[in-house]
């Protein structure tokens, strides 16, 4: 991949789209990850107004810092980037209290946790007249479906969407993103006790990436059984997580019935 070409790009490509909407520039949250780090660096190229938020929610004290420390090194690289820090911990727990315990399992906590960070971001937003600025990857937007609806999948517009995720690493060391996020384990920093994505998924990015590539470019040959394993977990979350990634059905009502 042609690194400083792909940069510039999407650079471009993000100044153009806020410029065309009438809008200053670009809100994004910061989770001590690859995709974020990169997308709000991209963002900061721009040269618009970047505002870039922390939002714990009882976070793992690793993923906090690197947050942090990623943001502070924004500031001291780009004169645009502005921050802030809003500690959701207080309303994640009012919305805990509210809700029947019966609810409350681990997954569904996870998302309330998604969701209320998408409701700061546009609060930030709208305030600012901004975009909120989207961190998923292709994996994770077209093949696996690994984003919470309505929360990290609302955004406004999403800069590395068709970039997998070994192709973000290459533009994070090209941006030279700080060490201690480069050489993370990628979570999604929704779970308390700092779980991977691969724990969660049951598969690295590289082999869901090559399960893609395998599907999209319709190869054909035996598969090992470790290949056999990770295309059934890439097929099943594609297919479970579809109503994510396709366009909300809208059921349309016959002409004749409308008369």
């Amino acid at each position: 991949m042609k690194n400083k070409e792909v940069i510039k790009y999407i650079t471009e490509w993000l100044k153009g789209y806020c410029e065309t909407s009438k809008t200053e520039g670009f809100v994004i949250g910061i989770s001590g990850g690859i995709d974020s780090a990169v997308t709000s660096t991209l963002c900061a190229l721009t040269g618009k107004k970047v505002i870039a938020l922390n939002m714990p929610i009882r976070q793992h004290k690793s993923e906090f810092d690197r947050s942090a420390e990623h943001i502070n090194w924004l500031k001291q690289n780009f004169k645009n980037v502005e921050s802030d820090t809003v500690e959701l911990t207080a309303p994640f727990e009012s919305i805990q209290k509210a809700l029947p315990a019966s609810i409350q399992d681990f997954l569904t906590m996870a998302n309330v946790r998604s969701r209320l960070r998408m409701i700061t971001l546009y609060s930030f937003a709208s305030h600012h007249k901004l975009l909120v600025a989207g961190t998923g990857n292709k994996i994770e937007d077209f093949g696996i479906g690994f984003f919470t609806k309505y929360g990290d999948g609302g955004v406004d517009l999403s800069p590395i969407a068709d970039l997998t995720k070994t192709e973000v690493y290459e533009l994070a060391k090209e941006l030279n993103v700080i060490d201690s996020i480069q050489n993370a384990r990628p979570t999604d920093g929704l779970f308390a006790d700092g779980r991977t994505d691969e724990d969660q998924i049951g598969a690295t990015y590289p082999e869901l990436e090559w399960a893609m590539a395998y599907i999209e470019n319709m190869e054909n040959y035996e598969l090992n059984d470790r290949q056999k394993e990770v295309m059934k977990i890439y097929t099943t979350r594609n297919k479970a997580n579809r109503h994510k990634m396709d366009p909300i059905p809208v059921c349309l009502i016959p002409h004749d019935l409308k008369k």
